[in-house]
């Protein structure tokens, strides 16, 4: 079997197959392995796993086999066809309890009070007020700039030696913005500056950010990564392995925001079918951005396949596919969005995304509500924006629901 996963040439056979080791009661799949400690044969070998000297599992906070198969997993899919220095990249992936715990960790490892770390707008809600209400208190400040702009983004890190860290949302939650992650990456590296990515719309199979020669990658595997809805969890991913092996695997340990066997099984799962979910979310998403764009009561429509999105040439430069994620405005802003929310039948009211369904949320009052508003208006997060997880239903279906629930100008009297 080992010798099989060194020639697998597909991305979809690489997500089923990698990570995976043979169990000694010749399971099919990887146990969930239901145990927080393990034992040892001797006070020897207990020994030598403490020194790292012998590999093996201790505890589970500190790492488990089900845990393992989804780490190795998303490691072999962010570093899919990548190659450096003539050799296969390498990198180490760390499971958290969710995506927060995984920016929280590096973060915490990786800079110190003084430090400051350049962003773009927008960014996921929980990041931005991590950014805004957290990192201060320990000396760390966020910088908050529009990335797109690169005369901007280069003039900001030539005037400030501070900055330590680049960190991308690429794109971006909940304005669908998109950022050049090369571009970015050359300018930071100039200057010795660590880059950081959060994935999490794109996922590896549409955007692959170690291509570019980041350092970091971060996604929230409770969305496309795990596909159903079904466990919170995070992972942290890097490419410097002493690093990630040493300090960070270090830091995750103590501060304690590991995932656990369930989630992890249920995450190795979903990622089994993310070719073929992906492939499906954007050819719908694509037909519902099309559908928006002619509808009357729509004033805009954020979504990077399109033609008219200010990001559509960079997304086509670092993306497989636009996505499956999009936001639009009514002209009648917050009022219409409730009544239209109100209506849905299929699609489905609530938050998160990257579920086999669609889910429909108003970010002003639900993920973003604890940005401030003048900030949220700064960064394109209006009263009015909807954002959307287009699902793989059938697009007929989809489709129906959005023109039952959105307003019809005709009998608004417009």
């Amino acid at each position: 079997m080992s010798s099989q996963k060194k020639i697998l040439t597909g991305f979809g056979s690489t997500a089923i197959h990698s990570g995976h080791q043979p169990d000694s009661n010749n399971a099919h799949l990887t146990p969930i392995y239901a145990s927080s400690t393990y034992v040892f044969d001797s006070a020897e070998q207990g020994m030598r796993r403490f020194s790292k000297e012998e590999k093996g599992y201790i505890y589970s906070r500190w790492g488990n086999p089900t845990m393992t198969e989804a780490e190795e997993k998303i490691s072999a899919l962010e570093s899919f066809g990548i190659i450096k220095n003539n050799e296969p990249l390498q990198l180490k992936s760390i499971l958290h309890s969710s995506g927060m715990a995984a920016i929280s960790a590096l973060l915490l490892g990786k800079l110190k009070t003084g430090d400051k770390i350049l962003s773009h707008f927008s960014l996921y809600g929980g990041t931005q007020e991590l950014m805004d209400k957290v990192l201060p208190q320990l000396g760390i400040e966020a910088i908050i700039v529009d990335l797109r702009d690169l005369n901007k983004a280069e003039e900001t890190l030539k005037n400030d030696d501070k900055i330590k860290m680049l960190y991308l949302e690429t794109p971006a939650n909940p304005t669908i913005q998109c950022v050049d992650i090369n571009e970015l990456t050359v300018m930071a590296k100039r200057k010795n500056i660590i880059v950081a990515v959060d994935n999490t719309f794109a996922t590896p199979y549409l955007q692959q950010p170690f291509k570019y020669d980041v350092d970091f990658v971060f996604h929230s595997t409770t969305k496309f990564l795990n596909g159903h809805g079904t466990a919170i969890g995070g992972v942290l991913v890097g490419k410097d392995l002493e690093f990630m092996n040493e300090r960070m695997e270090k830091v995750h340990r103590l501060l304690g925001g590991n995932s656990n066997p369930f989630d992890a099984f249920l995450l190795s799962q979903g990622i089994k079918t993310l070719e073929l979910r992906m492939e499906r979310h954007c050819k719908n998403a694509m037909e519902v951005a099309k559908f928006l764009q002619q509808n009357k009561a729509v004033s805009k429509v954020n979504y990077l396949g399109l033609a008219s999105h200010p990001d559509h040439s960079t997304a086509e430069k670092q993306m497989l596919h636009p996505g499956a994620m999009l936001s639009f405005e009514l002209k009648d802003g917050l009022e219409a969005g409730k009544k239209f929310i109100n209506k849905l039948q299929m699609c489905v009211r609530a938050v998160s995304l990257g579920t086999c369904d669609t889910l429909l949320s108003h970010p002003a009052s639900m993920t973003h509500f604890g940005v401030p508003k003048e900030k949220r208006e700064q960064y394109g997060i209006t009263d009015g924006l909807i954002r959307m997880s287009v699902g793989i239903e059938n697009i007929d279906d989809i489709l129906n629901d959005l023109e039952r629930s959105l307003p019809n100008p005709s009998e608004e009297g417009a």
